[in-house]
């Protein structure tokens, strides 16, 4: 049998890491630690770094490379098969570094149950036959720190929130009965098709890190900045994981 614990660590700040977290990171006999290239060395370091501020006992750490997303052809065919692989990986670091069964866990970005497919791939191991018990500690989600860092209220009062993608928001635009749309996992600043009158946005990038980028105001004056902000540090630190909350003005 396998505990695989999930831990949700925030967004890169060691700070963010909660007494829950930090005890099941110790409680575990193996952390598996994703490499992501070294485009993405950032992502790694911060891990390598929790765990060695964090950990007390004999609480092993391996490193493994994760597989790439294909880019090409169905975006959701693609998806699929990209976790299918990392089911893969993950099944054959526990054949090597758990062949008896242990504690399991796996350090996840922001929270686990916020636009990340931990918990769909430890599915997939369970319908194998893994014998697989899952438990999450729930961490600091991104759009918890860009409210956080703007100093702001997720929601307006007593109005709903829209939490969506990029993608989505590209492909159908702003959500029917909206006040306020969180955007997440947008690779290309998709609040461009948005129709900038009466919309404030709030936009942060390498949230909880040491290069935490942000930038507020109104989406027609700010939303160029943005644009070109997110191109720059993209092209300076090879890689970006950014979100935002645009909120349409009442009157």
């Amino acid at each position: 049998m396998i505990d695989l614990t999930l831990i949700g660590i925030g967004t890169g700040d060691p700070d963010q890491l909660t007494l829950a977290a930090i005890r099941a990171m110790n409680a575990a006999d193996l952390i598996l630690l994703p490499r992501k290239g070294g485009e993405k060395a950032d992502l790694i370091a911060v891990r390598r770094d929790m765990c060695a501020r964090v950990l007390t006992g004999a609480t092993r750490t391996v490193e493994f490379d994760l597989p790439v997303r294909r880019q090409q052809g169905d975006y959701l065919g693609a998806v699929q098969d990209w976790h299918d692989a990392i089911a893969a990986c993950w099944a054959e670091q526990i054949a090597v570094h758990l062949p008896d069964g242990g504690r399991l866990a796996l350090l996840v970005w922001g929270d686990p149950s916020l636009y990340d497919s931990t918990l769909r791939i430890a599915d997939r191991l369970r319908a194998q036959g893994m014998a697989l018990r899952v438990s999450v500690v729930p961490g600091i989600s991104s759009l918890h720190a860009l409210t956080a860092a703007h100093a702001i209220t997720l929601n307006a009062l007593a109005e709903p929130v829209v939490i969506t993608t990029g993608r989505q928001l590209r492909d159908h635009g702003w959500p029917a009965q909206a006040d306020s749309v969180a955007v997440m996992l947008d690779g290309g600043c998709a609040f461009q098709v948005v129709d900038p009158t009466g919309v404030h946005i709030w936009w942060g990038a390498y949230l909880g890190m040491a290069h935490q980028a942000l930038i507020a105001g109104s989406l027609e004056s700010v939303g160029p900045r943005i644009v070109a902000k997110r191109a720059a540090l993209r092209a300076r630190h090879g890689w970006i994981m950014d979100v935002y909350l645009m909120r349409k003005e009442r009157g």
